[in-house]
């Protein structure tokens, strides 16, 4: 292999045509420089200047390899500032969150990215679980949960609260524990976990969302809320899923005596160093959420 210093050290010398200006720009001595033209002589086996009365000329393979080398030492200088250079407007950010929240959070990246076209957004839809799960392996940059879990991995930062709805297919006076058995639940990625939070709060005798017969199950968040408008069931949702629903007038928004609110929480690895894009989406979240 031909040390790529040897042929940096030779074009220099080309352009310079003098040793010890080529030092001089390489931070080097004159000596290392005739060290490296001599390796670079032998692993090529053939001469590559002809000294004379002025300085030196270029051999014919000395001429050839130089047109070769110069490519050789700008590629690995271009190399060198794509992966040192650490822009926040350049480069991919994977995030994943609940649909709900993608539901609000995604088309605003989307004009981020119309603004910065280098930055990359990669949005998956995810429950929870799947979510930490991706983190924890490293497999996306930023993660948006509605729960905490208990990783040192993980740093996890509660940015916002959310509603959680309870959706019926129509008004019910007297709403109970038993009418909700009646109806069933529309079950979804994070169903039992915003059902149990909701339910409990409201109803004392009410255990767990298991007690409760599952009537039909969505992973596509635009699609739950379609078998409770046609009275299948009923479900809890996160408020900005209920209010992308197409057809509003075909569901009910139960008024509860204790409101429910889940928190939203940003999470990201533990590192010592993050890339300045990561930063620059984290925060852009943020303040989306906050707004």
């Amino acid at each position: 292999m031909i040390n790529p210093v040897f042929l940096r050290t030779f074009c220099t010398l080309v352009e310079t045509k003098h040793f010890t200006k080529t030092a001089e720009q390489m931070f080097i001595t004159q000596s290392a420089v005739s060290q490296h033209l001599k390796k670079l002589e032998d692993l090529l086996g053939e001469r590559l200047i002809q000294k004379t009365e002025k300085g030196f000329v270029l051999t014919p393979t000395g001429e050839q390899t130089y047109q070769e080398a110069k490519q050789i030492v700008a590629t690995l200088q271009g190399f060198k500032e794509k992966v040192t250079t650490d822009s926040e407007h350049v480069g991919v950010v994977k995030v994943m969150s609940p649909g709900s929240i993608g539901l609000r959070l995604y088309p605003q990246l989307l004009a981020l990215q119309i603004q910065f076209p280098e930055l990359i957004i990669h949005y998956q839809f995810a429950p929870n679980s799947s979510i930490i799960k991706a983190l924890q392996q490293g497999d996306i940059d930023i993660g948006l949960v509605t729960e905490h879990a208990n990783s040192s991995l993980l740093n996890f930062e509660e940015v916002a609260q959310e509603p959680l709805l309870l959706v019926l297919p129509s008004p019910i006076d007297n709403l109970s524990l038993d009418s909700l058995k009646q109806l069933g639940f529309i079950n979804h990625p994070d169903g039992h976990h915003h059902a149990n939070q909701l339910l409990k709060a409201n109803f004392t005798e009410f255990t767990h969302i298991k007690d409760i017969k599952e009537s039909g199950f969505s992973n596509q968040i635009g699609l739950i809320l379609t078998p409770v408008s046609l009275g299948l069931g009923f479900t809890v949702l996160p408020q900005s899923a209920v209010a992308s629903f197409a057809e509003p007038e075909k569901i009910h928004i139960h008024e509860l005596e204790q409101p429910s609110m889940e928190p939203v929480c940003l999470v990201t690895q533990n590192k010592k160093r993050t890339a300045k894009r990561l930063l620059f989406v984290h925060n852009k979240i943020k303040a989306l959420l906050q707004n």
